[in-house]
């Protein structure tokens, strides 16, 4: 059986019942999601091809938090939903990347999927953090030079883990910049989505 991102979707909103966590799988799924096809396009794939390449990028992205909101423990969270996906019959490829987003696993960062999920994740949050202080509340207003400024005011969303954004940036060997700036690009073109856009 094939899995989707609409299976995806739907689990991610039967297991998360909060919005901001619903949001924040939505935007690591975004973010995630672009490096997907980044890489696809590397390989010289095109068309379809770059769609089913990128498809579970986007999610391990809506899944890596799916158990957190009911199993927030270092014992149970991200495993109990791995088990419960394989279970399913999901993928290992994606399985994998949702063990290693979290460092306690023991789970190895080996796929390029691997990497991108970690990548993303704590820097979809802080992004979104971003935009949530501007008087819009809008993604669009974000530029990564104000991004790169609030990552050194400690007191800013201090829940996120500035050296994750910058460890996996050197994990998908791209300059900070450019990784800051990608994510940015891609919640920015699904802004209204995420719920960024102007006043939304």
């Amino acid at each position: 059986m094939r899995f989707g991102r609409q299976d995806a979707m739907a689990l991610l909103y039967e297991w998360t019942k909060g919005e901001s966590l619903r949001k924040h799988g939505l935007a690591v799924s975004v973010c995630t999601e672009s490096y997907g096809r980044r890489e696809a396009e590397k390989l010289g794939l095109t068309g379809a091809e770059v769609e089913a390449f990128a498809e579970p990028y986007a999610c391990a992205g809506l899944l890596h938090d799916m158990d957190y909101e009911r199993h927030p423990s270092l014992e149970e969270h991200p495993f109990v939903g791995v088990e419960h996906l394989r279970g399913l019959g999901w993928p290992e490829s994606i399985l994998h990347a949702i063990l290693a987003h979290a460092d306690y696993s023991g789970t190895p960062r080996a796929s390029h999927l691997d990497k991108a999920l970690f990548a993303c994740d704590e820097l979809a949050g802080f992004l979104t953090a971003c935009a949530l202080v501007k008087p819009s509340k809008s993604i669009h207003d974000v530029e990564v030079a104000s991004v790169k400024k609030k990552m050194k005011d400690k007191a800013f969303a201090r829940a996120v883990k500035r050296e994750d954004i910058t460890a996996g940036a050197e994990l998908l060997g791209v300059p900070l910049e450019e990784h800051l700036a990608n994510c940015l690009r891609a919640m920015q073109e699904r802004a209204e989505e995420l719920g960024l856009e102007n006043g939304a």
